[in-house]
């Protein structure tokens, strides 16, 4: 059935109504749908638009139909271009006319649009719990590993100690703004478009008010041009995926690289590896490469859809219905990739032992022998180029700084003395790093002070 076959007069070629109809993948909001059309004549009801006994019939059957869509009994069949065609065709078909009220005041542009809103907001709750379960896990490594030493990073080099608690500090803020942009999109597409019609609006007198109020949304939008091809939010929540998945890759790539024969800081669980078909001594961190992968298709899918609408003229028109495939395909791959890296990093091995040999091993401890001279009367270009010519000396003997000898320090400088030993051992470079975002416990204590409150929220 088609709802708007009065204006014609063949039937549509076949290849254009399988181009047409999107019946295959929006299906996925059914729930979405009826959802909407309860609270549609609900509010005509209350209008006086409908009757009450057209009102309980129609929520009956609507409320028969998502039963039985639930329980299998009731399958998509090609026939319908769409899932408010499916619907519509089978809520007539159960409680006869009755059920061609259903779609009085209202069009099938404002209810896509409904639909869409309905399962993007879902989409966003549920994806903001997933990273909220991985929040607790971070912090959970934090808290654990509050004095492991390991060397930070600057262009992939050595560059000067800090603990496992710091790194992972850096990820939680993260996706701690991840979850802040995702509350912000939240915010600002939770205003109802039902009742817009095609793009005028109705004649019929409907409440939109009570229509936004009993689907729980902010309020009715407020221009009905605007609501039917308003694709903003997708957008948005596209962008926030995106910086979600490149959030994971930068993670993934860390983990990949901790993972080699050379760093070997990691033991990824077996449960998350592969091995290879040829050679039996390997262990691929095959879960944290294919995130890592994925995350272009989750970019391809926001800049399909930017390009969609760069220049579609108002109001609405057909190219939008290009926009679920797309977003229905990076919600499941950023979903997936969450909850995939999350099993990965719950069950993932720190090597604490292989992390300070590498921190100690890398003069990661250099700024802190400048410093060391700069509190001994010495200015900080001299001091930096002492410590230059110290590494220049430890490289050609083979040894850390921590391995040369007052007699061979004082050659050098006659500054020195016996506390440069304790001034760049790890703990005291680390420990003495106590300014709010730095690695010293007393730092790290209140930042997981704040992070257990803001998580207990």
């Amino acid at each position: 059935m088609k709802l708007w076959g009065g204006r014609f007069t063949k039937e549509t070629n076949q290849l254009v109504h399988n181009f047409n109809a999107s019946l295959s993948f929006d299906q996925k909001f059914y729930k979405e749908d009826i959802e909407g059309s309860i609270a549609h004549v609900t509010m005509l009801a209350k209008q006086g638009i409908l009757s009450d006994e057209d009102k309980e019939s129609i929520i009956k059957g609507l409320e028969s139909i998502r039963q039985d869509i639930d329980n299998g009994t009731l399958t998509f069949t090609a026939e319908h271009e769409d899932i408010h065609s499916f619907v519509e065709a089978h809520l007539i078909e159960r409680i006869g006319d009755a059920g061609k009220r259903l779609h009085t005041g209202r069009s099938r542009n404002d209810q896509v649009a409904l639909d869409m809103k309905l399962y993007t907001r879902h989409e966003i709750e549920e994806m903001n719990d997933l990273l909220k379960s991985l929040l607790d896990s971070i912090l959970r490594i934090m808290k654990e590993n509050l004095h492991t030493i390991m060397p930070g990073f600057t262009h992939l080099q050595k560059a000067q100690p800090i603990t496992l608690a710091h790194h992972m500090g850096a990820y939680f803020e993260m996706f701690k703004r991840d979850r802040s942009r995702l509350s912000d999109t939240l915010e600002r597409m939770n205003y109802c478009p039902l009742g817009s019609g095609a793009l005028a609006g109705t004649t019929y007198p409907l409440d939109r008010e009570e229509t936004a109020r009993l689907l729980g949304f902010t309020g009715p939008t407020l221009n009905s041009m605007d609501s039917v091809s308003d694709r903003d939010y997708l957008i948005e929540f596209l962008n926030d995926m995106s910086i979600i998945m490149m959030h994971l890759s930068r993670f993934c790539e860390e983990i990949i690289t901790w993972n080699t024969n050379e760093y070997q800081f990691v033991d990824i669980d077996d449960s998350y590896s592969t091995g290879s078909s040829i050679m039996p001594q390997k262990k691929n961190p095959d879960i944290a490469e294919l995130v890592r992968g994925k995350t272009g298709r989750v970019y391809g899918a926001l800049m399909s859809l930017l390009t969609t609408m760069k220049s579609l003229p108002l109001a609405y028109n057909k190219d939008m219905q290009e926009d679920k495939e797309f977003v229905f395909d990076a919600i499941d791959t950023t979903k997936g990739c969450i909850v995939l890296f999350h099993g990965m990093l719950d069950t993932m091995t720190f090597r604490k032992d292989r992390m300070r040999a590498s921190a100690e091993g890398g003069f990661t401890n250099a700024t802190d022998a400048a410093d060391y001279l700069v509190n001994h009367g010495v200015p900080f270009r001299d001091a930096h180029g002492i410590i230059g010519q110290l590494v220049l000396y430890c490289i050609d003997k083979g040894i850390s700084l921590g391995e040369m000898s007052l007699e061979e320090y004082k050659a050098i400088s006659p500054v020195f003395e016996a506390d440069i030993y304790d001034a760049i051992s790890m703990e005291t470079c680390v420990n003495k790093r106590n300014t709010i975002g730095a690695p010293g416990p007393e730092a790290m204590t209140k930042v997981i002070d704040s992070y257990e409150k803001y998580l207990a929220e």
